[in-house]
């Protein structure tokens, strides 16, 4: 889409349109400024890559941004520099009444971790002070980003807004940005809420229709698609210019994947045949114009679905065919150059006419970091085709080869958890005939509306449940991808490391490989840690929800070699304010977010807690501590602060998830949990002839065989693994 910015020429990076002679310098802002990271770049000298979006009023000349550097973070004065660099504006997309610009950033990173200020000058908001000027910070050479990650960041339907304030979390953010900067955003999903269309939107009188089939077969024509088009770009203003989140996004470069929210409560989880109706497939088309311009600073397509232009109602090449009569009076990008961090999908999505737009990027020298677009493909009996799996996994094998055997972590970012307790029996209730009478009850006499939705009739919490990897129609796809990571980490040493959200409390899931196998934490590739954070904004479900999650809390069986549960975390209530049972150590629904830091080693050599992190002893299951970095973890430990870094866990990481403690608390005050994960320290040889890095795993079991395929359909046989087994006796153990 947008092309990855050249290194600065004479101080210009010429991105944009030339501005005409006689250029005001006064822009009316809209919304912004918003910036993005785009990527981090090795080769042939390391550059980070980012954005600034602005909107503006329409008919106003090219603006420019003004970008210098103000010297090491580190530094207690900060250096003025004379050398600043200027930024065309590149118009992405123009109508009567807005304009999107884009300022595209290259800019060199250094041996130190780097302050940098950018400017707009002329910008003005009517009736408010001049706008700017704002500071991010760039790592060093050397240094892995800091990373934030947040979901859920706005408010259900129906909630009480006396009881639960704005984004007040956001104040901690900055908090604890203050206090030792983040380098990157990380929004896993739900960045926005736009279910509001169906309430107080244009979709009302449509949601009120009580004949389904007249819901399922109504139009969407262009009309319907302009009045939706208006009020998922309102709703994008009120939201990114509400503080203190407006203050982030300006000052934290962010990294975004929707979820279902950012289009409609529920998209892609409601039965096929409703999904296919076309207004949900034109609310679909409007959703991902918006979320391409405000959270990926990328043109949107030229038109998007309505049923009174046929062109329009499947993909070509790609996209939606052109509406001459959306783009009338419209100014859209075109061409653009596809971004080197996106992985496309191959075909469009069932209910959307794009391809499934999943992200890879370098978050600094150690750490990679993969997106995963699970909206765009997902219907409710998947989450993802297939092949894009297989672009997906191509993509990293090819990126951690590359990278020489720099890339110690990969962090990888889905919507929803992965490693998190079975609702099974629910679903099972909620799908029988029991359900058979009430609803129909409910359509006759509105009877337990709100156990409902309005959309296809189905118990409201269906659509959640069935969101879930660890519903029962996704249990086969989430069982590959799990054993797929695991493959990676196996194949590359490198520790994986999943964020996830959407489910509205905090909680920390593990895989690990079976006690049996006599593996410890940081040597076994099967263990992956998902960092459960939602929601920042929204309201946590009721203590009774928390609670009856942690008596789910088993040890499940993924298959023969790997278990998983949720890990002991939350050792206190966060300010001493009672939030679930005080039994409950798993799960904990407060609004939170969390924070990741690379645990760096100092310079010398003999500094205390630099050693193993295996245990004495090998737990005899999940529910106990699997390395030293879990030992103690909750408030006591180090990496509670979310901050310093500094529990010895040395190449590993410090996660800290920071819970709020009163929702009336405008400062949004946090309460800190933290726990290290170690890095795989499976060893390396230098093969001299190539210089490639060659793992050399120390594992009691082989690899699969090179042509076994983890897949939907099939899986490593259990005789060749014996038959290796037998083979590779005597390898050495690596517990303690």
């Amino acid at each position: 889409m947008a092309a990855v910015a050249a290194a600065p020429v004479n101080g210009v990076i010429p991105n944009g349109e030339s501005a005409p002679d006689g250029a005001n310098d006064r822009f009316e802002l809209i919304s912004g400024p918003l910036i993005n990271l785009k990527n981090m770049n090795f080769q042939p000298s390391p550059v980070w890559h980012g954005s600034v979006l602005i909107v503006t009023k329409p008919g106003q000349d090219q603006p420019q941004l003004a970008i210098r550097q103000l010297g090491p973070v580190a530094s207690q004065e900060q250096p003025q520099s004379q050398y600043i660099q200027t930024v065309d504006g590149l118009k992405l997309y123009q109508d009567p009444h807005k304009t999107f610009w884009r300022f595209t950033l290259a800019v060199p990173v250094e041996s130190y971790e780097a302050r940098w200020e950018y400017d707009i000058p002329g910008l003005f908001e009517p009736g408010e002070q001049p706008k700017g000027p704002w500071q991010f910070v760039v790592p060093a050479e050397d240094q892995s980003m800091r990373i934030m990650f947040h979901s859920c960041n706005g408010f259900s339907v129906g909630t009480d807004m006396e009881a639960w304030l704005g984004p007040n979390l956001w104040n901690d953010v900055l908090r604890i940005h203050g206090e030792r900067p983040f380098h990157v955003m990380v929004g896993g999903g739900d960045q926005i809420y736009n279910d509001g269309v169906r309430v107080d939107g244009p979709l009302k009188p449509w949601t009120s229709i009580a004949n389904p089939h007249k819901r399922r077969t109504h139009d969407f024509n262009n009309e319907m698609r302009a009045d939706c088009d208006e009020y998922y770009y309102a709703n994008y203003v009120r939201w990114y210019n509400t503080e203190p989140f407006r203050a982030a996004n300006g000052r934290i470069p962010q990294v975004n994947i929707w979820d279902d929210h950012d289009i409609i409560d529920g998209f892609g989880s409601y039965t096929d045949h409703f999904m296919k109706c076309a207004v949900f497939r034109g609310i679909g088309g409007v959703a991902f114009k918006y979320y391409c311009l405000f959270q990926h600073h990328i043109a949107p397509p030229k038109s998007t679905f309505t049923t009174d232009a046929p062109q329009t109602m499947h993909a070509v090449n790609g996209t939606s065919g052109v509406d001459e009569r959306q783009v009338e009076n419209v100014y859209v990008l075109d061409p653009q150059i596809q971004e080197d961090s996106w992985i496309i999908g191959k075909r469009p999505g069932p209910y959307v006419e794009e391809c499934s737009r999943s992200l890879y990027m370098r978050f600094g020298k150690r750490i990679a970091f993969v997106g995963l677009d699970a909206r765009t493909e997902r219907t409710r009996h998947q989450v993802n085709y297939l092949d894009t799996y297989d672009i997906i996994f191509d993509r990293l094998k090819n990126e951690i080869e590359a990278a020489n055997g720099d890339i110690k972590h990969l962090v990888v970012l889905l919507g929803v958890p992965i490693a998190y307790p079975r609702l099974a029996w629910l679903e099972n209730i909620l799908t029988s005939p029991v359900i058979a009478p009430i609803r129909l009850l409910n359509k006759r006499f509105g009877v337990a509306g709100g156990l409902f939705n309005e959309f296809d009739g189905n118990v409201d919490l269906l659509d959640d449940l069935d969101d879930h990897y660890t519903a029962h129609q996704h249990k086969k796809e989430r069982k590959m991808l799990i054993q797929r990571l695991q493959e990676l980490a196996r194949a590359h040493s490198v520790r994986v490391t999943i964020l996830g959200g959407d489910v509205h409390l905090a909680a920390v899931g593990r895989f690990y490989s079976k006690p049996k196998l006599n593996l410890s934490g940081e040597n076994d590739h099967r263990f992956m840690v998902n960092v459960i954070s939602s929601a920042i904004t929204n309201k946590p479900p009721p203590k009774t929800v928390a609670n009856l999650l942690a008596r789910r809390n088993k040890i499940h069986r993924l298959d023969s070699d790997c278990d998983e549960t949720l890990m002991p975390f939350f050792d206190k209530q966060p300010g001493g304010i009672e939030k679930g049972a005080t039994w409950n150590k798993v799960t904990m629904p407060s609004r939170n977010f969390a924070c990741l830091t690379e645990v760096v080693a100092p310079a010398t050599t003999d500094a205390p807690g630099g050693g193993s992190a295996k245990l004495e002893h090998l737990p005899k299951n999940g529910h106990a501590p699997l390395h030293k970095g879990e030992v103690h973890a909750g408030t006591t430990h180090s990496a509670a602060d979310g901050f310093s870094g500094n529990s010895g866990m040395y190449g590993g990481l410090d996660v800290a998830i920071r819970v709020e403690i009163n929702p009336h608390d405008t400062k949004g005050t946090t309460e800190g949990y933290g726990f290290s994960s170690k890095r795989n320290t499976s060893n390396f040889c230098e093969t001299c002839s190539n210089r490639q890095l060659v793992p050399l795993l120390m594992a009691t079991e082989p690899a699969p065989a090179a042509s076994s395929r983890i897949s939907l359909r099939s899986r490593p046989s259990r005789q060749n693994v014996k038959r290796s087994s037998a083979e590779n006796v005597g390898r050495p153990s690596t517990a303690a």
